[in-house]
């Protein structure tokens, strides 16, 4: 994977880093960085970045000291925080409550990164939301469902780790498609209405979010209407959860 950084425009750039799963298999993660309106900037999820990157970051920015927060988003996306915290030393950097336990050591803001009040103090530039009926923060470790969801409506981009992901494409010439992460069945909260909560979240991602271009996925890369096969982002996104459709059906049965 070629350490990147990607102009999506109007002030955000998706960094595009390696991660290798087991040591061996190449599946890619990423970063954002994104200017606020006020001309400071923030970071969404953290990389260790190379001396190019942070140079090249340096040069969009006008420096570090101006990048004011880091959001990391994933809570199961935990192996460059130290850095981060290492190379942004004057941000504030927040992570989900599975990074403040694993990290006690580490310097974390008051509020969680699935906290609506640390959202609202990125407002109207950022826009933020979970996934309603499905645990954020499983026990089971291999269940990468859940995430913090950003959105840049001036860039149109959607940032997501793992909630949604690219399928490729079986055959040449075809185009891949979106998904939700295939762990959803297990991560659907035990209970009657997760399923229909699921269902509806959805709904209105895909609603609110109806302006999104791009999808920048952790392990997937930019995501593009061409190609996803679609004629915009918002198809594809319903088309992911429609997908899914089965799995919260069994979910509604079993918990009826």
């Amino acid at each position: 994977m070629r350490e990147r950084i990607i102009d999506c425009g109007n002030g955000f750039w998706n960094i595009r880093g390696s991660f290798k799963l087991g040591g061996l298999i190449e599946i890619g993660t990423q970063a954002s960085l994104v200017r606020l309106s006020d001309g400071r900037f923030v970071m969404l999820d953290s990389y260790t970045l190379s001396p190019d990157l942070l140079a090249e970051v340096d040069t969009i920015t006008g420096g570090r000291a101006n990048v004011v927060a880091v959001v990391n988003l994933h809570p199961f996306h935990t192996l460059h925080s130290e850095a981060m915290q290492r190379d942004f030393p004057d941000a504030t950097h927040y992570g989900t409550p599975r990074h403040v336990r694993l990290f006690p050591k580490l310097k974390w803001g008051n509020l969680t990164s699935n906290d609506p009040a640390l959202w609202a103090m990125f407002a109207p530039d950022l826009e933020f939301t979970t996934p309603d009926g499905i645990e954020l923060i499983p026990a089971n470790e291999k269940i990468h469902c859940g995430s913090v969801l950003a959105y840049h409506p001036a860039s149109g981009t959607i940032h997501v780790d793992d909630t949604f992901n690219y399928r490729p494409p079986r055959s040449e010439g075809k185009s891949g498609k979106l998904g939700v992460h295939p762990t959803l069945s297990m991560a659907l909260e035990k209970r009657a209405g997760a399923a229909s909560a699921f269902r509806d979240w959805g709904a209105g991602i895909v609603t609110r979010w109806n302006g999104a271009e791009r999808l920048c996925a952790a392990h997937s890369g930019v995501l593009t209407p061409k190609r996803l096969g679609t004629t915009n982002l918002s198809d594809a996104m319903r088309d992911a959860l429609a997908g899914a459709e089965k799995k919260l059906a069994r979910h509604e049965r079993k918990y009826s």
